[in-house]
């Protein structure tokens, strides 16, 4: 009988302390979002390389909290707590701007400059938000880092999160990462509604060609302006030049493709699994956490609007020469939002190429939020 009671003792002990008993309610709903994410990610491949990992990390946390658990006098801390530190830090950020800096081709933005001021227009979604949460109540640091969601950057919105509001990092960078892998949804239509069918089907002239000293000559000089007018923008800005001059440069080409791959990788994951590894329930799902995922939603849709309205200004006063579509490129989802301008205007005139004239305003926008955060956080650290 006594190793038959300590049988039914272990089982008992195994049951209590299986995530079936243990686990609150609001877990399994984080759950099934995790799965809905996983979907998205998998079947619609809406940014994958991005969202699969949050949602994965974001299973994860929610069936076995401990991989997310600090350490203790008597028990080490989980493995994605270590991992998390590099967001908590703000290491990663920097690390996704030099990979970043070293796929990007900034020549249609050397082209045609112009395109900063679409790169500008697009982050007024930014400031408009933050000023809408304040007005909600959130504190001025808070309301800046839910603002910056509407940057459609991940690294720049945890990398100002980490600075102005560490309370917020979870539920601001789920809510970043998820607009930016959701843009072929969320742009279109209101790139739709504010152009007419005239404008959408405007052929844009070929760029003229960039020559190397200009490719390189950029980035220097872009790291010196904004380094001295904004301090606050120097680690990001500074780790996406030299991504760039690293790959422009041509005498590097070894360690450019590491940032571009290797390096750009793994942090991708590290990045993507401990965020979403933020998401538990019990943290999630409150109402505070759904006001940032509203205020996020209207930062990048504002954001999107006027990228695009700038668009329409430069179509009438080019005499209609500019396609404003572009304009919605302006967030800093880069290449994403360039590839939703292509798209939605191949939709009208499967002739029409608007993919190199888009970038030009993507990697405007890469840059403008950067700034916009040095900004924020110049302000109201």
């Amino acid at each position: 009988m006594g190793v038959f009671s300590e049988f039914i003792n272990s089982i008992v002990k195994i049951i209590q302390s299986s995530g079936f008993v243990t686990n609150d309610w609001r877990n399994y709903v984080m759950i099934a979002i995790s799965c809905v994410l996983m979907y998205l990610a998998i079947k619609k491949q809406y940014e994958p390389l991005l969202l699969l990992p949050i949602a994965f990390g974001m299973l994860l946390v929610n069936l076995c909290p401990a991989v997310m658990a600090a350490p203790t006098a008597d028990s080490n801390g989980g493995l994605l707590y270590y991992l998390y530190q590099g967001v908590q830090l703000g290491i990663y950020p920097p690390l996704i701007f030099l990979g970043i800096g070293a796929m990007t081709d900034f020549g249609p933005l050397i082209a045609n400059p112009k395109s900063f001021l679409l790169g500008a227009a697009a982050q007024l979604g930014i400031f408009l938000t933050f000023i809408g949460a304040v007005l909600l109540g959130f504190d001025p640091q808070s309301a800046g880092a839910i603002g910056i969601i509407g940057g459609a950057d991940g690294p720049t919105a945890i990398y100002v999160t980490s600075i102005l509001a560490p309370q917020l990092l979870g539920s601001i960078a789920i809510a970043a990462y998820s607009y930016m892998a959701l843009v072929p949804i969320i742009q279109p239509p209101i790139m739709k509604a504010l152009t007419t069918k005239k404008e959408r089907m405007v052929r844009m002239q070929q760029l003229r060609p960039v020559s190397k000293i200009e490719k390189i000559l950029f980035p220097i000089i872009v790291t010196i302006l904004i380094s001295l007018l904004l301090p606050d923008a120097a680690p990001l800005v500074g780790m996406l030049m030299l991504g760039n001059l690293m790959r422009e440069s041509g005498v590097v080409e070894r360690i450019s493709k590491t940032a571009q791959n290797e390096l750009m990788n793994i942090i991708t994951i590290f990045l993507g699994t401990t965020v979403g590894a933020t998401a538990t329930g019990s943290v999630f799902l409150t109402a505070k956490t759904i006001k940032i995922v509203i205020l996020g939603l209207l930062a990048f849709s504002v954001g999107t609007a006027g990228g695009v309205l700038f668009g329409k200004l430069m179509y009438h006063t080019s005499g209609g020469k500019v396609n404003p579509l572009i304009g919605s490129a302006g967030v800093s989802a880069v290449p994403m939002a360039a590839r939703v301008s292509q798209k939605v205007g191949q939709e009208e005139d499967p002739g029409n190429f608007l993919l190199m004239h888009a970038m030009g305003p993507n990697v405007a926008g890469v840059i403008g939020s950067a700034v916009a955060a040095g900004v924020l956080i110049s302000i109201l650290k």
